[in-house]
């Protein structure tokens, strides 16, 4: 099922919760602006433990029935905030301090302006899927899920080298090869996360709203193989037919985990959408023109 589309953000927000992405003097400036602003209109604000922060990233925000959650940083930051929301019904709004910030809703400079139109109720929301992970070994589950809102990523651990990896697709009596091929490693990803890594390996622009997930073979070792794009509730099965195969498991960019080659690494959509605030006229087509010149216009002849 489709997630709604340009959905209002709805207050109150009472209790919003910051994501940092570290302590700096840049940080601290944005940070102590938007304070100010949310106190001054009497709202609390829980600022992430970065003192917390696990070696996966995890957000440590311990206040509960939280009305928001702003990320203060460029895309990873927004990303490591909307892992943290995941199954809850509670938006991330980003705030860009970084380079290209495609995912956020505006820039350091205009904090100010964007936190008034976002708390006066202007801004409105993107519903986003995000993928769910799990490793198996033998039909057993091994460890905690992990999630993420661009992509999860399988590719060789150690030296830079091609390794065989196999794809399945469905679940049980309906699983079915996909096939097997010589690569760096394979790309997961959602619709977000197509103009991310997916894209830089060569894979398709997707538009949020298309619901599926793309799988981008990195470098494979044969012009045969290109991208698939599947749909939105498939799930799909990485593993590797080689014996002594190493891999690592990248989420976001962010979370690793190694995975061997009698593990397979199991995929599928998570069900609740994740939602990330943008204000009005800040389109998907728009940010990318922006931010990636994406078909700009040629200058006119003189």
């Amino acid at each position: 099922m489709s997630a709604p589309e340009g959905v209002r953000l709805e207050g109150p927000i009472r209790s919003v919760g910051v994501v940092l992405r570290e302590r700096n003097a840049e940080i601290e400036s944005a940070l102590g602006r938007l304070t100010r602003g949310l106190e001054a209109r009497r709202v609390s604000v829980t600022v992430e433990r970065l003192e917390a922060r696990g070696a996966s990233g995890d957000v440590s925000l311990a206040s509960p029935g939280l009305d928001l959650v702003i990320a203060l940083g460029g895309d990873g930051t927004l990303l490591r905030a909307a892992r943290a929301v995941v199954g809850k019904d509670v938006p991330v709004l980003g705030v860009n301090l970084g380079r290209l910030g495609f995912l956020t809703a505006f820039p350091d400079a205009e904090l100010e302006s964007g936190l008034g139109a976002v708390l006066g109720g202007q801004a409105m929301l993107d519903f986003r899927f995000a993928l769910r992970g799990r490793v198996e070994r033998a039909g057993e589950v091994h460890g905690d899920n992990f999630f993420a809102l661009n992509d999860i990523v399988v590719h060789t651990s150690g030296g830079a080298r091609v390794t065989p990896l196999t794809l399945h697709v469905g679940t049980g009596s309906a699983r079915e090869e996909v096939g097997s091929f010589a690569a760096d490693g394979v790309i997961l990803a959602t619709p977000t996360g197509s103009t991310a890594y997916s894209m830089s390996a060569g894979g398709p622009i997707i538009v949020p709203g298309v619901e599926c997930i793309v799988v981008t073979p990195i470098c494979p070792h044969s012009l045969a193989v290109r991208p698939l794009v599947m749909p939105a509730t498939s799930e799909i099965r990485v593993s590797s037919p080689h014996p002594d195969a190493g891999h690592q498991i990248t989420v976001d960019g962010q979370v690793e985990r190694g995975l061997t080659a009698p593990e397979s690494l199991v995929v599928a959509r998570e069900p609740k959408p994740i939602a990330l605030v943008r204000l009005p006229g800040q389109t998907f087509f728009r940010t990318m023109r922006h931010k990636l010149n994406w078909a700009q216009r040629l200058p006119e002849r003189t």
